[in-house]
């Protein structure tokens, strides 16, 4: 790339090309990367995603908007938060799972009513019995029948780290 290609403006949001071909800002994530990643770490297929827009803001933090905007770049907000690319590995927010986990086929842990409030109170907990995939998990819980996800769990060494960020922490009650 030369010295005059477009460079990442943290201030401003700026969609996300649809292939990596359209790329312009190196290191940029395209809309083809982030629907092949959910395909491939959830299950979630790109329909789910279907007239929905990817912004980038500050350097990987991609947000997600039911629809379009002609020049989101004034706006201090568009839609939610919905991933983070630019580290080693890609990260969902508890936002994007709270939304879009029920869709999930793969990698999602299912806990039970004390593991569940161990999670959502912020707490690391041993899960030996997991036999899926390391790395983040969607965490989710049954409530009245359904499967409800709760966050998202990053799983290493037989251990399930709660990253639910302090601010969004709840104590669950457990059901005796």
């Amino acid at each position: 790339m030369s010295d005059d290609a477009p460079t990442n403006d943290g201030q401003q949001f700026d969609r996300l090309p649809e292939t990596p071909a359209d790329r312009e800002v190196e290191g940029r994530a395209n809309r083809a990367e982030v629907l092949d990643w959910f395909e491939e770490r959830f299950g979630i297929g790109e329909e789910v995603f279907q007239g929905y827009s990817f912004w980038e803001k500050g350097a990987g933090k991609v947000w997600i908007f039911n629809g379009e905007a002609t020049d989101p770049s004034e706006v201090e907000a568009i839609g939610m938060t919905f991933l983070r690319t630019r580290q080693e590995h890609w990260k969902p927010t508890g936002r994007a799972v709270s939304r879009f986990g029920a869709h999930a086929t793969k990698n999602v842990v299912e806990l039970d009513p004390a593991q569940a409030a161990r999670f959502a109170a912020g707490d690391d907990q041993d899960l030996p019995e997991w036999d899926g995939d390391w790395g983040y998990l969607i965490a989710t819980h049954e409530v009245a029948g359904e499967s409800v996800p709760i966050g998202v769990g990053l799983y290493l060494y037989d251990e399930l780290r709660s990253v639910v960020p302090k601010g969004s922490q709840a104590d669950l009650p457990v059901a005796e």
